[in-house]
């Protein structure tokens, strides 16, 4: 593969998923960052490609057939990139049952109960008005612990959530259950997660994937970098490359 894939890209546990899964798989990409706080992800260019408004999506110019695709919901976009490399998928039917399982588990339970978590323990509270609301904060904080209990219980005798091999089910998971402690959790009965969490990070391609992009937010505030990478000063070169894909039968 030659031509890069155009990651759409916050830092963000949905976004260091995909930025994982190219690091790992060696993929070429051009990074695009869609800066939620500035409302990027409601320009007609990005919504041209996801149209539900929620970063991350690509846009890979080697598609099937070799044609064009666009692809939003990180979910879709890993499995896809897996069946692309023939990677982190397992090699039987039965290890692609084992990732997508956990995958859909990351997808419908612990993102969506995590990211609830984070919003009402940390970001409800210093709105104005504050939004202070032990209900929610229970609900959602021990929610997420009990989604983390099982995860722990998943992990005892295991190294990765679908056996002895690192997979797309993980590059889900890990970046979220990482982020335990904005979650308010205990996790000192929880051995085999910490040892996971540790056994993840300790791979290159995360490292990579998660460290250099943390200074996105600057990146935006200096007018010369936001030029280069910012989504939102980016809509002539990204129009070159959605008049192609319209061109496609």
């Amino acid at each position: 593969m030659t031509d890069a894939i155009e990651l759409y890209y916050w830092p963000t546990p949905n976004g260091w998923k995909i930025s994982i899964a190219l690091e790992e798989m060696g993929l070429p990409y051009n990074l695009n960052l869609v800066n939620i706080g500035a409302g990027d992800q409601f320009a007609p260019e990005f919504l041209a490609i996801a149209p539900n408004n929620r970063m991350p999506a690509i846009l890979d110019p080697d598609g099937p057939d070799g044609k064009p695709v666009s692809i939003f919901e990180s979910g879709a976009i890993l499995q896809y990139l897996a069946r692309k490399t023939g990677l982190f998928y397992g090699e039987t039917a039965r290890d692609h049952i084992e990732v997508d399982q956990w995958l859909m588990w990351q997808m419908g339970g612990l993102g969506p109960m995590a990211g609830q978590a984070h919003h009402f323990l940390k970001y409800a509270p210093s709105m104005e008005p504050p939004h202070d609301l032990p209900y929610a904060k229970d609900r959602y904080r021990n929610e997420t612990g009990r989604l983390l209990s099982v995860l722990n219980k998943r992990l005892a005798g295991r190294d990765f959530v679908a056996g002895n091999f690192f997979s797309i089910a993980d590059m889900a998971i890990w970046p979220w259950a990482s982020l335990w402690e904005g979650q308010e959790q205990d996790t000192s009965a929880m051995p085999d997660l910490l040892a996971y969490l540790d056994r993840c990070y300790a791979r290159d391609g995360v490292k990579r994937a998660v460290a250099w992009p943390r200074n996105c937010a600057a990146i935006c505030r200096t007018t010369k970098l936001r030029k280069k990478y910012c989504l939102g000063k980016r809509v002539n070169l990204r129009k070159a490359v959605f008049n192609l894909m319209a061109a496609q039968p």
